[in-house]
């Protein structure tokens, strides 16, 4: 019997799937007919796992049989699928696991029905943890195909640069002002798929993919285009830079800020070593290997190219946690001496650049990837920088 594990987000060998569809809904009832609410994607349902009732749309990629662990072939039993967004997904972070119960095994189970990869089908049910995973539990309606009501366009679509924004993400934002505004924002960005550490490093290589190269990425400071394969702890390797400095709240690398990738880069690792746990400022010495980066004793200044960006996930960070999820409230400041408290400057300079260096295609099109295909959560500084004077004055 040949059994294979997905373990890791991994480039792996094409492997057939089945399409589900999530949609938001209000409960059902044991007849299975779904609701003709947003159809949500597997990375939007396992961003949603509050026990809400939804149809999911994905692809069938084997059975769960752990946490982190997804067979593909030698099926042992019938109660559960894991599907994705994409068809060659092998990362389990971002797999759907689905319980199948009796009602629907004779038809769903992939013991009973191995050819069940490559299908689509449309299954409704409870937005809940499954195997200690992202799951849908206690399906009321499960059928081949999209569905009876599936959604006409399910997913955004990408403009070419990669810049589009689901016109409904911030509806409970607009019109919205100061507090009432980060309020706001902060509810809607809250929820996300969180990663492991280890997960990151898959993330980098696809949201910081060389335009220009796919086999590399660009380097934050350095702005240097380097092979993805270099990643590591050696003298010219790229590692993981986390622009809001983990000790600036002592939250380290653990599940959480220290893995959300909206503010972790990828980076030549004496320049992260160099930048260290800094604040952002002007001036200072020339950093050799980061051409246009300056720095002194307590700061550091980015290249122009992307001061802008390292503005807006600061401010991100500070949006998204406020401290009410376990986690030490963020807030940005003018001081460039914060040590290991929970704070990071200097928030003049950073409304400056944030100004200074608007949202270019590739910051745009990060911002899709991250919402698209790894956490279903977008910053919200990236989509409008003009919100950052509305937060902050």
């Amino acid at each position: 019997m040949n059994m294979k594990s997905v373990t890791r987000s991994r480039p792996g060998r094409l492997i057939a799937a089945v399409v589900l569809t999530v949609t938001v809904a209000t409960p059902l009832t044991v007849t299975g007919a779904a609701s003709a609410a947003t159809t949500l994607t597997v990375a939007q349902a396992l961003a949603a796992q509050d026990g809400r009732a939804a149809t999911v749309t994905g692809y069938v990629i084997g059975q769960p049989t752990a946490t982190n662990t997804v067979i593909t072939s030698g099926f042992t039993g019938d109660t559960a699928i894991a599907i994705a967004d994409q068809a060659t997904e092998t990362g389990t972070g971002r797999m759907l696991y689905v319980q199948v119960t009796a009602a629907w095994r004779t038809t769903f189970g992939l013991l009973a029905n191995p050819s069940l990869r490559g299908r689509q089908v449309t299954a409704t049910g409870t937005l809940t943890a499954y195997f200690s995973h992202g799951g849908l539990k206690n399906p009321t309606a499960m059928s081949l195909g999209g569905g009876t009501t599936p959604s006409p366009n399910p997913t955004p679509t990408p403009s070419p640069t990669g810049t589009a924004s689901p016109t409904d993400y911030y509806a409970a934002a607009t019109g919205k002002t100061g507090p009432a505004l980060r309020t706001a924002l902060h509810t809607i960005i809250r929820t996300q798929t969180k990663l492991t550490y280890d997960q990151v490093w898959d993330a980098l290589k696809d949201t910081d993919q060389d335009p220009a190269n796919p086999a590399n990425v660009i380097l934050l400071y350095s702005g240097r285009s380097q092979s993805k394969t270099s990643n590591g702890g050696g003298v010219d390797d790229w590692n993981r830079e986390h622009v809001w400095a983990k000790s600036h709240g002592d939250f380290g690398t653990a599940t959480g800020p220290g893995t959300d990738v909206h503010h972790l880069r990828p980076e030549d690792v004496s320049v992260n070593s160099l930048r260290g746990n800094k604040d952002f400022d002007a001036g200072g010495s020339a950093v050799a290997e980061a051409p246009g980066c300056y720095t002194d004793a307590d700061s550091f200044e980015p290249r122009n190219a992307v001061k802008g960006d390292v503005a807006r996930m600061i401010l991100y960070m500070a949006i998204r946690y406020e401290g009410d999820d376990g986690w030490p409230d963020l807030e940005p400041n003018d001081s460039v001496a914060n040590g290991t408290t929970p704070r990071l400057g200097r928030l003049s300079k950073l409304l400056a650049w944030n100004e200074q260096d608007p949202p270019d295609a590739f910051e745009q099109r990060r911002n899709q990837r991250i919402y698209e295909r790894w956490q279903g959560n977008r910053n919200p500084f990236v989509d409008h920088p003009e919100w950052a004077r509305s937060i902050w004055g």
